[in-house]
């Protein structure tokens, strides 16, 4: 059984089952009892046409509900719920529910929960195990959200940036439980970009695709974290830097730049190099400050500081470093990195200590506690 292909197959019988009447909270039950009634059954026994099947299945469901629904409030619903079914129709409604599951109502956790289940075909176990959370309480979640989008009809207008921050945040949670949540959100953003003519998701799915390439080498044993400059660039999945840079080529010849084609630019220079000393500092210095011009963001400034204390001198990174606030998240290590080119190890070592100390994640304290020890080692000798 190709699960891919079953999960390719939720949004458009979604789609079917909304058009024929259902609301869309119903209808995504539905398809959610019909998943998994194919994923028991399929194995031995798979259909010729999957989602003529998956329609009947999940149409089955929702009359079923419905009819339990009017029998509980004691009056008969027959006629609207079910009007004649006919013929599987071939319009595909991905896009609209993607904006409908990623709508601004949303809280940004509902609709990364909600476009998993609705547009990926993910369960809603697979779901809270991927984040970490109890099922119950994903449940709740996933629930609250549709709730929320209730009103909201699919031919609705959707916010495409809205659309591509969801599918991003699915793909930074990386991997958990039996779902790579990388690789989903990668498929999700393929497939929006066969949807929609928009040159800013093309490099939306080219930086996934050029982050993904160097995911092999980015822990070592132990799930130590192993930075970029010190990452073995033979574990780097070279098809999917090509595919990527190909991708993000044809996106920037159209000049509609956005930042997510910035980022993409930055990453595949990174790609490019054979090792960290040949990287092209410079290019990736101008491709920030086109960031910047875009975004004005304090963490792309952050970055950027890096970037110039590589192309100019630890110097002039300490001087950009200072247009940054001390409170932004990894100030610190950013700090310590620079002090330490500058040869200021006193500093250096204080600064590594500090940003372990407000680490996130426990692999980022432990990278950044080795980092302030070992420069305080060079302290002694």
């Amino acid at each position: 059984m190709n699960e891919s292909l079953l999960r390719a197959l939720v949004p458009a019988v979604i789609g079917v089952l909304v058009r024929r009447g259902a609301d869309f909270a119903s209808a995504e039950d539905a398809v959610q009892e019909a998943l998994i009634r194919a994923l028991e059954t399929w194995r031995d026994d798979p259909p010729r046409d999957p989602k003529a099947w998956l329609v009947a299945v999940s149409w089955r469901k929702f009359l079923d509900a419905a009819r339990a629904e009017a029998s509980r409030r004691g009056r008969e619903l027959e006629a609207a719920v079910q009007p004649s079914p006919g013929p599987v129709p071939t319009t595909d409604d991905t896009l609209r529910l993607f904006f409908l599951c990623a709508h601004p109502a949303l809280p940004q956790a509902a609709a990364v929960a909600l476009t998993l289940r609705a547009v990926g075909g993910l369960t809603t176990r697979q779901i809270a195990e991927a984040y970490l959370v109890p099922e119950a309480t994903m449940a709740q979640r996933i629930s609250r959200a549709k709730r929320r989008i209730a009103g909201l009809s699919l031919d609705q207008p959707g916010d495409l940036g809205t659309v591509m921050r969801v599918l991003y945040l699915i793909f930074n949670e990386g991997y958990g439980g039996d779902v790579d949540l990388a690789t989903e959100a990668i498929r999700l953003t393929r497939q929006l970009v066969a949807l929609i003519d928009e040159p800013e998701a093309a490099g939306l799915l080219a930086l996934m695709l050029l982050h993904h390439a160097r995911r092999a080498s980015r822990t070592g044993p132990g799930g130590r974290l192993v930075p970029l400059a010190a990452q073995d660039r033979g574990l780097w999945d070279t098809r999917l830097i090509a595919e990527g840079v190909e991708i993000l080529q044809a996106a920037l010849t159209r000049d509609r730049l956005g930042e997510y084609q910035a980022q993409a630019a930055i990453a595949a220079l990174h790609a490019d190099a054979r090792c960290a000393a040949e990287t092209d500092w410079v290019q990736i210095v101008e491709w920030y400050d086109e960031l910047l011009r875009l975004t004005g963001s304090p963490v792309v400034r952050l970055n950027r500081a890096v970037a110039v204390g590589e192309a100019d001198g630890p110097q002039a990174g300490l001087a950009a470093l200072a247009e940054v606030s001390p409170d932004l998240p990894r100030y610190a290590a950013v700090a310590a990195y620079l002090h330490e080119r500058a040869g200021n190890l006193e500093l250096a070592a204080e600064r590594y200590a500090e940003a372990a100390r407000a680490a996130t994640s426990v692999p980022e304290r432990d990278h950044l506690t080795r980092e302030a020890a070992r420069v305080r080692h060079l302290l002694r000798r």
